[in-house]
This record gives structure tokens, sequence and C-alpha cells, in this order.
């Protein structure tokens, strides 16, 4: 079981640490793996926007944590508490990943700990971000950044984002995907360091590509070419690449391969079938030409993964 603390002093957003509690707090209908424990961390009773928090403990159990989540901050212009600042860098001495979400990165900056790394934050704050920490190189373009034991979000949706990526690597794809279906998202968005990166959703039902993607994940054995895809959608292949660049800001067959890479997590994740079998059916055609792709997007062997996710997403 992963523990979790949640920082919240005076000056958070209550968005990003409502959003967080959601995510950790309790498991989903029907996920019967052992759930995150969650505290909520802070000195004293907080004000929280508008909302007043008694949390459960004080800021020393941060070094407890596995995993600490900060925040947004909500006036970057003024320095976060020393205290804050101070049990954050000894948790990550201890040993935890440390995670910010929107503008608690200017918290773990405050901390040290993201110099010498990229982080992000709410795009309206990356300049005074860059500005007020040097050593830290921060992206402006992406939804989140993983360094592994630091990781940092862009801002509101940005941290549910993040928030899920956290679940993926910790319980796996399917556990991920069923949080993401209590809360009426989709488990991701692409962009940024996702490692596990599905479909977004065009903003419109009636929108060219709304039909086009669901059709095309139902068929995810069969080869599919750019061609297939255009002439469903009813234009040219030229006209379709820009739809795609648009919404998901990747190229047809770069999103093919992704939703054949997340459909092969998921039976990893589920059946008891060889790596062969889930090869032809994700459309992979062969063991080797699965390896070799989810070796490079995920990270880690088809084998591996099933090791270490299978238990927890089932």
């Amino acid at each position: 079981m992963v523990t979790v603390a949640l920082a919240a002093t005076d000056g958070m957003l209550h968005f990003e640490l409502s959003l967080a509690h959601e995510v950790f707090a309790s498991a989903p209908d029907g996920v019967t793996a052992p759930w995150y424990d969650l505290t909520v961390c802070g000195p004293a009773a907080a004000h929280v926007g508008r909302f007043r928090l008694e949390p459960d403990a004080g800021l020393d159990r941060l070094r407890q944590a596995d995993t600490v989540i900060v925040p947004g901050w909500a006036d970057i212009d003024e320095e976060p508490p020393a205290q804050l600042v101070d049990a954050v860098r000894e948790a990550h001495e201890a040993g935890a990943r440390v995670v910010s979400l929107c503008t608690g990165a200017f918290v773990l900056a405050a901390a040290g700990l993201l110099d010498g790394r990229r982080a992000t934050t709410h795009w309206a704050h990356t300049e005074a971000l860059a500005h007020r920490h040097p050593r830290v190189e921060v992206d402006p373009d992406v939804l989140y950044v993983d360094n592994g034991t630091v990781l940092t979000s862009a801002g509101k949706a940005a941290a549910l984002d993040l928030c899920l990526h956290l679940v993926r690597l910790d319980l796996g794809s399917s556990v991920a995907n069923a949080v993401a279906r209590r809360l009426v998202v989709p488990p991701h968005r692409a962009g940024g360091q996702a490692q596990f990166v599905t479909a977004p959703v065009p903003d419109r039902d009636d929108h060219p590509l709304a039909a086009l993607f669901p059709w095309a994940i139902e068929r995810l054995d069969q080869p599919l070419t750019v061609q297939d895809l255009a002439r469903r959608a009813g234009m040219s292949s030229r006209h379709l690449g820009r739809h795609f660049k648009a919404v998901t800001g990747t190229t047809p067959l770069q999103w093919l391969l992704t939703q054949r890479i997340r459909y092969a997590q998921e039976l990893l994740e589920q059946t008891d079938d060889g790596v062969d079998t889930i090869a032809a059916a994700a459309g992979m055609g062969t063991a080797t030409t699965l390896r070799r792709h989810f070796n490079r997007t995920v990270g880690v062997p088809p084998d591996a993964y099933r090791r270490t996710f299978r238990s927890g997403a089932r």
C-alpha cells in the first residue's frame, strides 16, 4: 500500500487539493487492489481558498510518506512558509516521491528540489518560475514532467492528468482508467512526459474525428493505414493529418501506435495471453515488434510490465 501525504497550509488552492483528495482517498467501485493510505498534513487548521480545513497530522508526517503531494500555491509572489518548504525537502531526502500540482512547483523550487531538473507549472507563471529559480529548466509546453522522484504538473486539469499518471505508475493502466471513468474524464490527454497516453476527445460531437477515434480503436487488430482512416473520415490524407495535429498534437500513425501500446498494456494486465497473441490482437504483428515499441514507449519490456502491474490492476 502506497502512503500519500497531502500538504495543506494557508495559502494553497482548494481546487488542486480537493482534486488530489478525490483521486487518492478512496478506490473506484470494482477495484480490489490495496488502495492508497492518504493523510492530509498541515501545521494547524488551514484556510484553503474560502474553506477551512482540519489536517489529519502535522507536516512532520510528510517524512513518513511514500508520496508527498503539494497542491497549488495561491500567491506566487509570496514566499511559501519555511516550515512547509523544510518539510517537503526533508521528505524528499527521506526517500519520498514529491509531486507538485500547478503552482505548487514554487514550493518545490524553494526547497531546491527542481534545481537542475526539468519542470513545469501553470502556463501563466512559467516565466516567473524561470526568472525566480534560474537553475530550473522550465518547460511551458507540457502537461506534466516526471523526473522519477520529483514530478510537476501544469495548471488545473493537468493536475488531474498527473494524479492519474501516478495511479497508472503504481497500480497499472486498468486501475487508472477506472479512476478516470469515475471522474468522467479521459484517462490521459496527449502531451508532456506521459508514458501512457490515450485518445483525447474532440470538443464537439460533430467534429470530423469524433466518430473516427472509436471506429479505429475497435479495429486495432487490423493493419490500418492513414489512407484507411482518411477514407473513413471522408477527407484527404493531408486534411486528416491537419485535423489530427490540431486535436491530438501528433500524426495519425503515431496516434495509432499509442492506442496499440495502450491496448497491449490492458491485455498484459487482464489476460494470460502470450506476447505473440497480444501483439496480434493489438495490431503489432509480431512479438519482436511489440517488444521494441513497448520498451521504447513505456520504458520496460512487456513481460516486466506484466509482472509489475498485473496484480495491482486486478
